[in-house]
Parts: structure tokens; sequence; C-alpha cells
């Protein structure tokens, strides 16, 4: 699909952001508790007849100080939030409204910073060149976390008929994030099955405001004045913070070592790496993993039996006692199922960015004035679902990356930038993209190694898929 021609007619973006006060308080609302955020804009985009609107985000008054964006919500449109060039995206990494930095330090971690400053390339370049220095270590680490997990699924399901898929993930991707870094186990270094749970303290108080819980017996009006009228302290996850903290630098010497030898102060670099493997890794692997399982297994039975006789069929034409990238390499549909799942369900949903000048955006049909410091808001699973780019957007297609439907990869934005696209030290894409990827493939090949099928129940939990497995078969003799 080809973009849109460069001239296109001038349209006034439409929307408004209400009276103030009010008019956040009402969408908050509608967003949360009257539409939920997927109605919330599409009903938007039907009224003003635009994928490029005005409106609110939340928390709104008295976190934010300023509410108001201007959201893009197409293929085209959205692209926009990867031009450094044209936007800033200084302290917007989760939205209107930016956490206080107790909560990593007093620093402002790579992820709040701009291309623009110094520190961020220093760092993102710091990222990118310790990730490549354990791409040895990824693969047999993981797929010994990976082996633990399935024995504890198994273990779960033999004992209670069922087993919550998201517990056993977290466990698993905790300590395969842990031993990466550090190259103890977490049990070593005095954490344990508990930096799971210090990690998810530490997430909720930040992302809280972003949060609806469905809580039966607390009213609307009070879980939105518990989360959304002042920021939530940093306090409650001091402690297990400060144990985490100390862990990793205790534990990773070399890695702090190399920070400093490139300019940076040990303790930022340790702050920086606790936010890379808390909310970076571990958060992004607590939101991936379970969407992952839950898309798979919607797939139905003819796509698991597709899945495996590929799986299979190559790891034995490898003749490897061990599965190989170069294997995984030769497996379209496993890779396109993987694809598929950060399409449907990507693991960031919201990107926001700030307009360095005046300059001009367009969707497929409009292109739109938009105002230097003006903020620029996309909701992706809308974007990587834009119906002029993908046919049957809503369904999930197994095979859709397959062939000249790899040629669709420019418009999965689930890293933040364009699959076709690597991380840089100038650009904001997920330092560990590829590695995101590699780990996704390793979960379905390893789990179709061992099993035939699956069953699960999902559901939603804050701003994660909830898995639940109820029936796993072994595979066939």
């Amino acid at each position: 699909m080809a973009l849109p021609p460069t001239k296109l007619p001038l349209r006034e973006i439409p929307g408004d952001y209400g009276l103030p006060f009010i008019g956040p308080i009402k969408d908050r609302f509608d967003y949360f508790y009257q539409q939920g955020e997927v109605e919330f804009f599409k009903s938007r985009m039907l009224k003003h007849n635009s994928t490029v609107f005005r409106c609110n985000m939340p928390p709104g008054p008295f976190i934010a100080s300023n509410s108001g964006v201007i959201c893009v919500n197409d293929a085209v449109s959205f692209r926009i939030l990867f031009d450094n060039s044209k936007v800033e995206k200084k302290d917007v990494f989760v939205g209107t409204f930016m956490p206080t930095t107790a909560f990593t330090g007093g620093y402002r971690t790579c992820a709040y910073l701009d291309t623009s400053e110094h520190t961020h390339e220093v760092l993102k370049s710091f990222y990118i060149s310790m990730i490549a220095k354990k791409h040895r270590e990824v693969m047999p680490l993981f797929r010994g976390t990976l082996s633990d997990m399935f024995s504890g699924i198994e273990s779960e399901i033999s004992e209670k008929g069922k087993c919550y898929f998201n517990d056993q993930s977290d466990k698993m991707a905790f300590e395969f994030v842990f031993r990466l870094l550090t190259g103890k186990k977490s049990s070593d270094a005095g954490i344990g099955n508990r930096g799971p749970r210090m990690f998810d303290l530490w997430l909720l108080l930040q992302l809280g405001p972003l949060v609806k819980l469905d809580l039966k017996f607390v009213p609307n009006f009070l879980q939105d004045l518990v989360l959304r009228t002042f920021p939530l302290p940093f306090f409650p996850s001091k402690g297990g913070y400060d144990k985490l903290y100390k862990a990793f630098n205790d534990n990773s010497e070399v890695i702090l070592d190399e920070a400093e030898s490139v300019g940076l102060r040990r303790d930022e670099a340790c702050h920086n790496l606790v936010f890379l493997a808390g909310f970076n890794a571990y958060g992004g692997m607590k939101t991936t993993f379970p969407a992952l399982i839950k898309w798979v297994a919607a797939a139905g039975k003819d796509v698991h039996r597709r899945l495996a006789e590929e799986i299979r069929s190559t790891v034995n034409r490898h003749g490897q006692s061990s599965i190989t990238l170069a294997a995984m390499e030769e497996m379209s549909l496993t890779k396109s199922v993987v694809y598929e799942a950060l399409r449907m369900e990507p693991p960031v949903p919201y990107q926001y960015a700030t307009a360095r000048d005046d300059l001009i955006i367009r969707s497929h049909e409009h292109s739109f004035k938009v105002k230097k410091g003006e903020v620029l808001f996309g909701y992706q699973p809308l974007a990587v679902k834009d119906p002029v780019i993908f046919s049957n957007p809503e369904e999930f297609v197994a095979d859709r990356f397959v062939g000249d439907g790899e040629k669709l990869l420019e418009y999965l934005y689930w890293s933040n930038g364009r699959e076709i696209d690597s991380p840089a030290a100038g650009n904001k894409q997920c330092p560990a993209k590829d590695l995101v990827v590699l780990l996704c493939r390793m979960i379905v090949v390893e789990f179709f190694m061992r099993y035939d099928t699956l069953e699960v129940v999902t559901g939603r939990v804050g701003l994660v898929s909830s898995v639940t497995f109820t029936s796993l078969t072994k595979k066939s003799a």
C-alpha cells in the first residue's frame, strides 16, 4: 500500500477540549467508565469523520496541567511520532504527566529524555552496546527459564485443573532479565520470588493514573478520586525498589564499570539499569507474553497444527540438539504469528510527542496544521488496524506477514518505530526491539516442540491481558 500523495487538502483539526477542568473530566469519564478506550476513539473518529482530532487524555486535573492532545490514529498520521526532527519526546514517555523522579533515584531516565539531550545519546548507545554483548547468552538462558515455566504450568494444571499464566510468565520474565543483566540467580542476590511483586507495585504507582481497576464494590467516582486526583507517591514501593537497586548495583559490576567509562555516573547508570530491567524489559514482557499466548490460542487448532508441523520439521531438518537462530529464520508462519500478535495487541498502546515547531501532518485524506508545543498522541491499536492498510484489520490472520505480506511490516509500530527500522542512539525506538521478537518466537517454537494445542480463558487486568490455561495437550508421539 503506497502512502497518500504529498499534497492533500488542508483541513482544520476537528474537535475541541471543552471548558477548562470540566472538559478533561468529562473526557476522562468517557474514556474509563462510559465508553472504554477503544470506543472513546472510534466514536470521535466517526463524529469528526477524521482519524486526526482534538480531545483530552487522562489523567487530567490535577495531575496533568494540560490534557489536550491531537490524536493521530491512522497508519499514516501516526508516523509523525517517529520523526525526531519534528517532534520532541521530553517527559512524555507515559503521557501528559510524568511520575516523580523519586521512582528513579532523582534522575530522568533515558525513556523520558529527548533525542536532542546529550545524555540520551550516551544512555541509548550504552543500552544497544550492552544488549549486543549479551547476544550469545540470550537463547540458552531463555530456553532454561522457559523450561522451568512450562514445568510450572504443567504442575499447576495437574494439581488444580487450570493455570493462571500471568504469574508463571512474570516469574519467568523477571528471572530471565535479572540473570541476563547480572549473571546470577535472583535467589542468590536475596530477591528470589519477591522480585516480580516489587516491580509490580513500583510500576502500578507510576501508571496508576492510567489504569482502570475492576473493583465491583468501589464506585467509579471514588476510584477516580484516588487514582487520578494527585500523583501517587513513591514511598509504598521504596523498600522494594531499594532492594532491587542494591541487587543490581552489587551484581552488575561489569556493566556499571562500562557505564562509567562512557561518562555516566555510577548511580545514574544503575537507576537507569533498574528502569530498563523493570519498566522496559520486565514491564514489556508482562504485557507481551500473555498477549502472545492469548492470540496463539485464539488462532485455533488448524493454525496450531500448521505451526507444529513447520517448527518440528524445520528443527528436524537442521538436525540440531537445540533450536537455532538459523532454524527459526526459516519458520515463516511462526514469524508471522508473532508479528500478528504484536499488531493485534501492541505492548505499549500509547505514544506521545510534542511539536518542535509549526508543522503539517497528514492522514490518508487530509493535511493538518499543528502549532509548536502542541501535544500529539497516537492510540496504536487503531493505527495498526488501519483498514486502508490491512485487510480484515480486526481479525487475527496467522499468515498475514508471509511472502508478499512482509511488505506490511513497515506499518507495524509496536516498538516505537517501524518494524523495518533499527534502534539507534538518535531515535526513540526500543533498543531491545529485535530481542523481543526473538523471545516471542522462542516461546512459540518451544511451546509447539512440547505441545500440540492449548485452550485458554482470557480477560483483562489493568493494562494487561490475563490468560488462564484450561487445557494443554502434549506433543503426540
